[in-house]
């Protein structure tokens, strides 16, 4: 994620922030602009944008809730945002604890929404594709018998309300004997689901995909039965970013998928604080990198590894430093790395069709 700048008073902005805490400045976020900008009111909930002068927006209706903070044309008919047209279902919102658990989703997907329009992959909501396009169910559970479960079915994809739950994710992590469980790496896993079908199956690219993940069309159902009987084979991490991505070739391309976003927000965190890696004590170049990279403009996977390979190491010892487990609790073997390949070549690639998002703000 890249920082921003108050165009009023200069202060250093994040992505999430709704106000400047040095000047007062309302702020709103420009999807296709890639911009945090300042607003000044303009009557009739419109918005004169200090980043482009002389323009005009107003804010997604679920600002309302103090879940979104992104723009839309003055001149729009839409009310929602580019990330919010895609909500199918949300949650009874009359309910604190709903209320709660739904906005910090809602911050994990616009991260995940920032990422992809960065990427420019196609994103058609079931208005513009109602066949394949994407939507968000947000569920809680309201039938003890019946728990909602994470998941993606043909471009639909569930998220449990519960895993929200700071207390009730970490115990699922424990139960499930996972290093890693965020409510971002969820829409990240899920999201490559998605993108297998648009970018793999309706592409006709399955061969390429079964030469690096394995053969898709093995019983999927059968599959995972036996990764929870039997979990995950002992040498995995020669093959496999994570357990669970060794019980199907379909789950296997969702975490390299998901890792790939990880490591690309990451990246662009990194170059924009600057952060250099160069330990004293050694010259070997492998554990040396400078994070001066965009990785939304590098087409090398080559340096787009090297680079992140010696930060992973500095951010795992920082951690441990403080006493807290690695912050990126992975393994990267050649094998993986080859699998981030395909996918880093698979995101760049020219066969892939982006659709166009027709929400610029014009002055």
């Amino acid at each position: 994620m890249k920082l921003f700048k108050c165009q009023n008073c200069e202060l250093i902005l994040f992505f999430e922030n709704r106000n400047c805490t040095r000047c007062g400045c309302v702020l709103g976020y420009l999807p296709v602009e890639n911009q945090l900008s300042a607003l000044q009111p303009a009557g009739n909930d419109l918005w004169q944008l200090m980043a482009l002068p002389g323009a005009l927006s107003k804010f997604c209706e679920n600002a309302k809730y103090d879940a979104c903070n992104w723009l839309i044309p003055a001149t729009s008919h839409e009310k929602f945002c580019i990330a919010c047209r895609h909500n199918r279902t949300v949650p009874d919102l009359s309910d604190e604890k709903n209320m709660e658990n739904w906005r910090k989703m809602e911050f994990a997907k616009h991260r995940l929404f920032y990422t992809l329009l960065r990427l420019q992959l196609p994103l058609p909501n079931r208005v513009d594709d109602p066949e394949h396009g994407l939507a968000f169910d947000f569920l809680a559970d309201t039938d003890p018998d019946k728990k909602v479960l994470t998941g993606h079915d043909e471009g639909i994809i569930t998220l449990a309300l519960k895993e929200a739950d700071d207390a009730q994710r970490e115990t699922m992590r424990t139960q499930m004997h996972e290093p890693y469980r965020t409510l971002l790496g969820h829409f990240r896993h899920e999201i490559g689901h998605y993108y297998w079908d648009r970018l793999i199956r309706d592409q006709q690219r399955q061969d390429e995909s079964r030469a690096v993940f394995g053969d898709d069309r093995m019983d999927y159902a059968e599959a995972l039965k036996r990764h929870y009987n039997e979990g995950a084979p002992a040498n995995w991490q020669e093959n496999f970013v994570s357990t669970y991505a060794t019980s199907h070739p379909w789950e296997d391309f969702a975490e390299t998928w998901a890792h790939y976003l990880h490591i690309v927000d990451s990246l662009e965190t990194s170059n924009a604080y600057g952060i250099a890696v160069h330990p004293n004590i050694t010259n070997e170049k492998v554990l040396h990198a400078t994070a001066t990279i965009d990785p939304y403009l590098l087409t090398s996977f080559e340096e787009f590894i090297d680079v992140w390979l010696p930060l992973t190491y500095a951010m795992n010892a920082m951690n441990r430093s403080m006493g807290l487990s690695d912050i990126y609790p992975f393994i990267l073997s050649p094998n993986v790395i080859a699998k981030l390949s395909f996918i880093h070549q698979l995101v760049h690639s020219p066969l892939r069709v982006a659709v166009p998002v027709s929400s610029k703000i014009s002055a």
